[in-house]
């Protein structure tokens, strides 16, 4: 059974390099475009990984990690920050909020890939 990866940014570019650099390693992808919709597809329990922008509209990926993180269902899901904010700060208080792993764009896919395939064999 394929593993489905849940990519939530704002950006459909972003969303599509991700999703194009993961479903050729063969992984399922659910694109959302922002942390509300991204939390309307986390219940369907067939969600294996989540990638997050931290920017987005209606529900930033701050507040998306700390739902999944306070939902017994779901605490356990990796959760990959993938963000255009590479201060200090932010990476700290991601990795507090309980994200996995923490990307800077611009990316290399492979650096996605291989980020994944810790969490997910």
């Amino acid at each position: 059974m394929k593993k489905v990866i849940l990519v939530a940014d704002d950006s459909p570019s972003i969303r599509k390099f991700v999703s194009f650099a993961l479903a050729m390693k063969g992984f399922e992808i659910i694109s959302v475009s922002d942390g509300m919709e991204a939390l309307e597809k986390l219940p369907n329990g067939k969600i294996s990984l989540v990638i997050t922008d931290l920017n987005m509209p209606n529900l930033d990926g701050f507040e998306l990690i700390k739902a999944i993180r306070n939902n017994e269902e779901m605490k356990n899901i990796p959760i990959i920050i993938l963000s255009s904010l590479a201060g200090s700060e932010e990476i700290q208080k991601g990795m507090e909020f309980g994200a996995n792993s923490y990307l800077i764009k611009p990316f290399d896919p492979k650096r996605v890939v291989y980020e994944v395939s810790k969490y997910l064999n």
